[in-house]
């Protein structure tokens, strides 16, 4: 597998696997050392909670690359084929308007996080660290919409119902 190839289709997926396979230890040491030990560690729980949003925002870059968001395309089914690719063409231009506005106006709260120099409760972490996963999302979104639209006009057949990007 070449870098294009590991970048295109294997990145959010690597990443998810490693922040759930983290995820799922911290928890079960947390678990197991209150079970066992009577306590646990004070920064478990908020670790699992900043990875778990980390695995929201990627995954839902993720779900744009596989075409997995939930959408109602009974309607537009109804249309020919060019009417179809317009309709969809509008559905990802104001989606791609939303996550472009994650990615800007997150960066910028990023950004006002780093200068106050806030840190988290239990960890000794800067909390722009956690926040940083909405721009990352909203960007990776970007991409991914951008993908969208290449395929929605270099495919031939009809965009919905006819077979999934792979």
């Amino acid at each position: 597998m070449n870098v294009k190839d590991l970048l295109d289709k294997r990145i959010e997926e690597s990443i998810l696997v490693l922040t759930m396979a983290v995820m799922v230890l911290i928890i079960f040491v947390q678990s197991t050392s209150r079970y066992f030990f009577g306590t646990a560690f004070s920064w478990g729980a908020e670790l699992a909670q900043y990875l778990h949003v980390w695995q929201i925002w990627i995954g839902a870059s993720l779900a744009i690359r596989l075409q997995a968001h939930i959408r109602v395309d009974v309607f537009i089914k109804i249309f020919p084929p060019f009417v179809q690719k317009l309709l969809h063409f509008l559905a990802i231009m104001c989606w791609f308007v939303f996550a472009a506005f994650l990615a800007i106006e997150g960066s910028k709260y990023v950004m006002d996080i780093l200068v106050s120099g806030q840190t988290s409760p239990s960890l000794p972490i800067p909390m722009w660290i956690p926040y940083l996963s909405i721009p990352i999302g909203g960007t990776l979104m970007v991409i991914r919409l951008f993908q969208q639209l290449y395929f929605l006009f270099t495919r031939k057949e009809d965009f919905y119902g006819t077979g999934d990007i792979k």
